[in-house]
């Protein structure tokens, strides 16, 4: 799966906060998200963000342009 900074995602199940969308901030064999609700950030392995991943709701314009911008 391919992902990019500044991705907002949504996952299957609400944040405590009630948000379900995050922000990409970090990406690795950990993925850095952050939480468009309260701003807490999080590290989830990419196995597991995978598996909790509903859809992409967003992403940067020079991602879409270029997937080989952030390679």
């Amino acid at each position: 799966m391919e992902l990019y900074l500044d991705d907002v995602v949504r996952l299957r199940k609400p944040h405590p906060c009630g948000s379900l969308d995050w922000r990409v901030v970090r990406l690795g064999a950990d993925i850095g998200l952050k939480c468009l609700g309260c701003d807490r950030r999080v590290l989830l392995p990419r196995s597991t963000l995978e598996r909790r991943l509903k859809q992409v709701i967003s992403r940067p314009s020079a991602a879409a342009a270029d997937p080989s911008a952030s390679a």
